[in-house]
Protein backbone atom coordinates (compact mmCIF):
# COMPACT_ATOMS: atom_id res chain seq x y z
CA UNK A 1 0.00 0.00 0.00
CA UNK A 2 1.52 3.34 -1.08
CA UNK A 3 -0.92 5.57 0.81
CA UNK A 4 -3.22 4.64 3.67
CA UNK A 5 -5.29 7.11 5.70
CA UNK A 6 -7.68 5.82 8.35
CA UNK A 7 -10.07 8.11 10.22
CA UNK A 8 -8.06 11.20 9.20
CA UNK A 9 -9.04 14.82 9.85
CA UNK A 10 -7.56 17.86 8.11
CA UNK A 11 -7.84 21.50 9.13
CA UNK A 12 -7.01 24.50 6.94
CA UNK A 13 -6.22 27.25 9.44
CA UNK A 14 -9.12 27.01 11.95
CA UNK A 15 -11.59 25.29 9.64
CA UNK A 16 -12.08 21.52 9.44
CA UNK A 17 -12.09 20.77 5.70
CA UNK A 18 -12.14 16.95 5.80
CA UNK A 19 -13.25 14.95 8.82
CA UNK A 20 -12.73 11.27 9.70
CA UNK A 21 -12.12 9.99 6.16
CA UNK A 22 -10.33 6.95 4.75
CA UNK A 23 -8.17 6.73 1.63
CA UNK A 24 -6.01 4.03 0.06
CA UNK A 25 -3.71 3.96 -2.96
CA UNK A 26 -1.76 0.99 -4.26
CA UNK A 27 0.85 0.51 -6.99
CA UNK A 28 -0.33 1.23 -10.53
CA UNK A 29 -3.71 2.62 -9.48
CA UNK A 30 -5.27 5.63 -11.20
CA UNK A 31 -7.41 7.71 -8.85
CA UNK A 32 -9.64 10.69 -9.54
CA UNK A 33 -10.43 13.12 -6.73
CA UNK A 34 -13.60 15.09 -7.41
CA UNK A 35 -15.67 17.65 -5.51
CA UNK A 36 -16.66 21.30 -5.56
CA UNK A 37 -14.21 24.17 -5.11
CA UNK A 38 -13.35 24.38 -1.43
CA UNK A 39 -14.36 20.79 -0.69
CA UNK A 40 -10.87 19.81 0.49
CA UNK A 41 -9.27 18.24 -2.59
CA UNK A 42 -6.16 20.41 -2.66
CA UNK A 43 -5.85 20.35 1.14
CA UNK A 44 -5.78 16.55 1.07
CA UNK A 45 -3.19 16.45 -1.73
CA UNK A 46 -0.96 18.88 0.18
CA UNK A 47 -0.92 16.53 3.18
CA UNK A 48 0.56 13.78 0.99
CA UNK A 49 3.79 15.72 0.55
CA UNK A 50 3.66 17.39 3.97
CA UNK A 51 2.85 20.91 2.84
CA UNK A 52 -0.19 20.74 5.17
CA UNK A 53 -0.38 18.85 8.45
CA UNK A 54 -2.94 16.19 9.29
CA UNK A 55 -4.75 17.19 12.47
CA UNK A 56 -5.54 13.65 13.63
CA UNK A 57 -5.69 10.11 12.25
CA UNK A 58 -5.70 6.49 13.37
CA UNK A 59 -3.27 5.99 10.50
CA UNK A 60 -1.70 8.33 7.96
CA UNK A 61 1.02 6.59 6.03
CA UNK A 62 2.63 7.58 2.70
CA UNK A 63 5.36 5.46 1.14
CA UNK A 64 6.07 3.78 4.46
CA UNK A 65 6.31 7.02 6.44
CA UNK A 66 4.03 7.83 9.37
CA UNK A 67 2.92 11.39 8.58
CA UNK A 68 1.73 11.96 12.13
CA UNK A 69 5.30 11.60 13.39
CA UNK A 70 7.52 12.40 10.41
CA UNK A 71 10.46 14.70 11.15
CA UNK A 72 10.98 17.74 8.96
CA UNK A 73 14.46 16.51 7.93
CA UNK A 74 12.84 13.41 6.36
CA UNK A 75 10.26 15.31 4.26
CA UNK A 76 12.61 16.08 1.31
CA UNK A 77 13.38 12.36 0.99
CA UNK A 78 9.65 11.57 0.89
CA UNK A 79 9.03 14.23 -1.77
CA UNK A 80 11.81 12.81 -3.94
CA UNK A 81 9.79 9.60 -4.24
CA UNK A 82 6.83 11.57 -5.63
CA UNK A 83 6.16 13.60 -8.73
CA UNK A 84 3.96 16.67 -8.30
CA UNK A 85 2.08 18.27 -11.19
CA UNK A 86 0.30 21.62 -10.82
CA UNK A 87 -2.47 23.33 -12.77
CA UNK A 88 -0.23 26.27 -13.69
CA UNK A 89 2.77 24.13 -14.80
CA UNK A 90 5.30 26.02 -12.60
CA UNK A 91 8.10 25.90 -15.15
CA UNK A 92 11.01 28.35 -14.90
CA UNK A 93 10.20 30.78 -17.70
CA UNK A 94 13.73 32.09 -18.27
CA UNK A 95 15.13 28.60 -18.92
CA UNK A 96 14.77 26.14 -21.76
CA UNK A 97 13.04 22.81 -21.27
CA UNK A 98 16.48 21.22 -21.01
CA UNK A 99 17.57 23.69 -18.32
CA UNK A 100 14.32 23.23 -16.39
CA UNK A 101 14.88 19.48 -16.22
CA UNK A 102 18.62 19.75 -15.53
CA UNK A 103 17.85 22.07 -12.63
CA UNK A 104 15.64 19.44 -10.97
CA UNK A 105 18.09 16.56 -11.38
CA UNK A 106 21.03 18.60 -10.09
CA UNK A 107 18.94 19.75 -7.13
CA UNK A 108 18.35 16.14 -6.08
CA UNK A 109 21.99 15.20 -6.40
CA UNK A 110 22.58 13.98 -9.96
CA UNK A 111 26.10 14.93 -11.12
CA UNK A 112 27.05 12.86 -14.17
CA UNK A 113 26.29 14.93 -17.28
CA UNK A 114 25.78 11.92 -19.53
CA UNK A 115 23.36 10.30 -17.06
CA UNK A 116 21.46 13.57 -16.69
CA UNK A 117 21.11 13.91 -20.46
CA UNK A 118 20.04 10.29 -20.84
CA UNK A 119 17.33 10.63 -18.18
CA UNK A 120 16.04 13.87 -19.69
CA UNK A 121 15.90 12.32 -23.16
CA UNK A 122 13.96 9.37 -21.71
CA UNK A 123 11.28 11.39 -19.90
CA UNK A 124 10.78 13.70 -22.88
CA UNK A 125 10.31 10.63 -25.06
CA UNK A 126 7.82 9.26 -22.52
CA UNK A 127 5.64 12.38 -22.91
CA UNK A 128 6.23 12.85 -26.64
CA UNK A 129 8.15 16.13 -26.31
CA UNK A 130 11.66 15.28 -27.55
CA UNK A 131 11.56 18.16 -30.06
CA UNK A 132 10.91 20.77 -27.34
CA UNK A 133 14.19 20.30 -25.51
CA UNK A 134 15.68 23.66 -26.56
CA UNK A 135 12.46 25.70 -26.36
CA UNK A 136 11.43 28.20 -23.70
CA UNK A 137 8.10 27.62 -21.92
CA UNK A 138 6.44 30.63 -23.64
CA UNK A 139 7.15 28.99 -27.01
CA UNK A 140 4.97 26.01 -26.04
CA UNK A 141 1.20 25.63 -25.85
CA UNK A 142 -0.50 24.99 -22.51
CA UNK A 143 -0.80 21.29 -23.24
CA UNK A 144 2.86 21.10 -24.24
CA UNK A 145 3.90 22.90 -21.05
CA UNK A 146 1.88 20.43 -19.00
CA UNK A 147 3.58 17.53 -20.78
CA UNK A 148 6.93 19.06 -19.80
CA UNK A 149 5.66 19.40 -16.22
CA UNK A 150 4.75 15.69 -16.27
CA UNK A 151 8.20 14.86 -17.68
CA UNK A 152 9.70 16.83 -14.79
CA UNK A 153 7.55 14.83 -12.34
CA UNK A 154 8.85 11.57 -13.87
CA UNK A 155 12.55 12.44 -13.59
CA UNK A 156 13.20 10.64 -10.32
CA UNK A 157 11.10 7.57 -11.22
CA UNK A 158 8.41 8.36 -8.64
CA UNK A 159 6.19 5.78 -6.98
CA UNK A 160 3.32 8.26 -6.90
CA UNK A 161 2.34 11.21 -9.10
CA UNK A 162 0.15 13.79 -7.38
CA UNK A 163 -1.61 16.02 -9.91
CA UNK A 164 -3.70 18.97 -8.66
CA UNK A 165 -6.13 20.00 -11.41
CA UNK A 166 -3.55 19.28 -14.14
CA UNK A 167 -6.07 20.00 -16.92
CA UNK A 168 -7.73 23.04 -15.35
CA UNK A 169 -6.16 25.50 -17.80
CA UNK A 170 -6.50 23.34 -20.92
CA UNK A 171 -9.10 22.95 -23.66
CA UNK A 172 -11.11 19.68 -23.61
CA UNK A 173 -9.17 17.89 -26.34
CA UNK A 174 -5.80 18.75 -24.80
CA UNK A 175 -7.12 17.86 -21.35
CA UNK A 176 -8.10 14.40 -22.57
CA UNK A 177 -4.62 13.79 -24.01
CA UNK A 178 -3.01 14.79 -20.70
CA UNK A 179 -5.27 12.46 -18.68
CA UNK A 180 -4.58 9.64 -21.14
CA UNK A 181 -0.85 10.26 -20.67
CA UNK A 182 -1.21 10.09 -16.87
CA UNK A 183 -3.24 6.89 -17.16
CA UNK A 184 -0.57 5.39 -19.44
CA UNK A 185 2.07 6.13 -16.80
CA UNK A 186 0.30 3.81 -14.34
CA UNK A 187 1.21 0.85 -16.57
CA UNK A 188 4.78 1.18 -15.28
CA UNK A 189 3.56 0.68 -11.69
CA UNK A 190 3.59 4.36 -10.75
CA UNK A 191 0.30 5.30 -9.09
CA UNK A 192 -1.46 8.53 -10.06
CA UNK A 193 -3.89 10.58 -8.01
CA UNK A 194 -5.37 13.64 -9.70
CA UNK A 195 -7.98 16.15 -8.65
CA UNK A 196 -10.31 17.29 -11.41
CA UNK A 197 -13.56 19.06 -12.27
CA UNK A 198 -13.59 17.31 -15.65
CA UNK A 199 -16.38 14.85 -14.78
CA UNK A 200 -17.05 13.60 -18.37
CA UNK A 201 -13.49 12.25 -18.41
CA UNK A 202 -14.36 9.74 -15.67
CA UNK A 203 -16.35 7.72 -18.20
CA UNK A 204 -13.89 8.17 -21.08
CA UNK A 205 -10.82 7.20 -19.05
CA UNK A 206 -11.96 5.10 -16.08
CA UNK A 207 -10.26 5.04 -12.71
CA UNK A 208 -11.00 4.78 -9.01
CA UNK A 209 -13.05 7.80 -7.89
CA UNK A 210 -13.05 9.53 -4.51
CA UNK A 211 -15.44 12.43 -3.85
CA UNK A 212 -14.95 15.27 -1.36
CA UNK A 213 -18.38 16.36 -0.16
CA UNK A 214 -20.00 17.66 3.03
CA UNK A 215 -16.72 17.85 4.88
CA UNK A 216 -15.48 14.33 4.24
CA UNK A 217 -14.17 12.08 1.48
CA UNK A 218 -15.29 8.64 0.33
CA UNK A 219 -14.79 6.29 -2.60
CA UNK A 220 -17.56 6.38 -5.20
CA UNK A 221 -18.58 2.80 -5.90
Amino acid sequence: MLIEYNNATIYQEDKCVLDKFNFRLDEGEFVYLIGKVGSGKSSFLKTLYCELDIDSADKAEVLGRDLMNIKSKHIPELRREMGIVFQDFQLLHDRTVLSNLQFVLKAIGWKDKAEIQERIDQVLADVGMQNAIDKLPHELSGGEQQRIAIARALLNTPKIIVADEPTGNLDPETAESIIMLLKEITRTGTAVIMSTHNIPMLDKIPGIVYCCENGTMAEVK
